[in-house]
C-alpha cells in the first residue's frame, strides 16, 4: 500500500553567530532563558504517515546486532528520568499526533524497569527553561551507582550554533520557548553541557526525531547508549496505523512493553519473555529489524548489554 506522507521543511534564521566571549564553551552550563545563538536553522519535521507500514520483520535480530548476549553490570542504585513529547507545538502548522504517546509508552516502560524519579514533559509543558531545569535538577541527586535516561519525540533541526563544540553544523531538538508563543533549539553541544557534571557515567539517550544521528559525536561517552531514530541526515516518521512514532512504537510499545525484544536468555534459566529483561540493545536490535520508514541508528559505548 503507498504512503501518503506530509513532508515540510521551514527555514529560520535566528541571529547573528555569538563573537567567542559569548561562546558557552565546554562545560559551561546553558541558560534557561537564552538559546546560543545560530544562524542557518533548519527545522526538520518529523513525518506522518497515513498509510501502514510494511508488514514487520518478525523480531528476528537485526544483522550486525547490538546486542551481545552478555548482561553488563545492573545499575544498584536509583533510576532517574525525563522524558519528553512535543505533539501540539505553538500554533497549528509544526504539530504532529503522537509524540505525547510516545512518551507516554515510555514513562510506562520506566515503570518497568523501577524507575521512581522520572519528570514527563508533554506539548506545552515542554519549554526550554523547564527541560534544562529537570536535566539540572538531577545533577546534585544523582550518585555515582545511579542511572539515567533522557528521552524525546518531537521535531528536529539543524544549524550553525555557537554551542560551544567543533562541529560545523550543529543538531537539535525543537522544543517550545519559554512563553509558549513559538519554537526554540536545545543545541547538542548544550545537552553535552548539560549532561557534563553527572556523577554517573551510565546515561541512556534516546531520540525519536529527525537529524538525531547527529547527536551522537556530542553526548557519546564511556557508559553511556545513544539510540536514534534516524541518522544524521535522515527522517523519522509517525504513523496513524500504529499511533506512536515507529522508533517509539519498537523499541517501547513492542520491544520492551509486549515482551518481544527479549532474544537471549540473559540468565541461563530458558526464560526470555519477562519484559523487565529486556536490555537497550535488544530493544534497538528489533527496533532496526521492523523499522520501514525509519533508519535507526545507536552509539553503545557500554560494552556490554545494559538493563536499565
Amino acid at each position: 500500500m503507498k504512503l501518503r506522507i506530509l513532508v515540510a521543511v521551514a527555514i529560520f534564521s535566528a541571529g547573528l553567530i555569538a563573537s567567542e566571549s559569548d561562546n558557552p564553551g565546554r562545560g559551561k552550563k546553558p541558560d534557561k532563558d537564552k538559546p546560543v545563538p545560530a544562524t542557518d536553522v533548519v527545522l526538520v519535521k518529523k513525518l506522518t504517515s497515513k498509510g501502514r507500514p510494511a508488514s514487520p520483520g518478525g523480531g528476528k535480530p537485526a544483522k550486525g546486532s547490538t546486542a551481545t548476549g552478555v548482561l553488563g553490570q545492573q545499575v544498584t542504585g536509583n533510576r532517574y528520568a525525563v522524558v519528553i513529547g512535543i505533539s501540539d507545538y505553538p500554533g497549528t502548522v509544526n504539530d504532529l499526533q503522537y509524540c505525547d504517546d510516545d512518551a507516554e509508552a515510555m514513562s510506562t516502560a520506566l515503570g518497568v524497569y523501577g524507575f521512581t524519579g522520572v519528570t514527563v514533559l508533554e506539548n506545552s509543558s515542554a519549554t526550554r527553561g523547564e527541560i534544562l531545569a529537570a536535566i539540572e535538577g538531577l545533577v546534585s541527586q544523582v550518585g555515582s551507582d545511579d542511572e539515567v535516561v533522557f528521552f524525546f519525540s518531537g521535531h528536529g533541526a539543524n544549524g550553525v550554533a555557537s554551542d560551544g563544540d567543533d562541529e560545523r553544523i550543529d543538531e537539535a531538538i525543537v522544543v517550545c520557548n519559554n512563553e509558549n508563543t513559538g519554537l526554540t533549539y536545545i543545541w547538542d553541544g548544550e545537552l553535552r553541557d548539560a549532561f557534563s557534571d553527572f556523577a554517573t557515567s551510565r546515561i541512556i539517550f534516546i531520540f525519536d526525531s529527525c537529524l538525531a544521528g547527529g547527536m551522537q559525536q556530542d553526548l557519546q561517552g564511556p557508559g553511556r547508549v545513544i539510540a536514534m531514530a534516524a541518522g544524521e541526515k535522515g527522517y523519522s516518521y509517525e504513523t496513524d496505523a500504529l499511533q506512536n512514532g515507529e522508533f517509539t512504537y519498537y523499541f517501547v510499545e513492542e520491544g520492551i512493553l509486549g515482551g518481544k525484544a527479549n532474544i537471549h536468555d540473559y540468565n541461563g534459566d530458558g526464560e526470555t519473555q519477562q519484559p523487565a529483561q529486556v536490555t537497550v540493545e535488544e530493544a534497538f536490535d528489533y527496533c532496526k529489524s521492523n523499522c520501514k520508514l525509519d533508519k535507526p541508528c545507536v552509539g553503545d559505548y557500554f560494552g556490554e548489554d545494559l538493563l536499565p
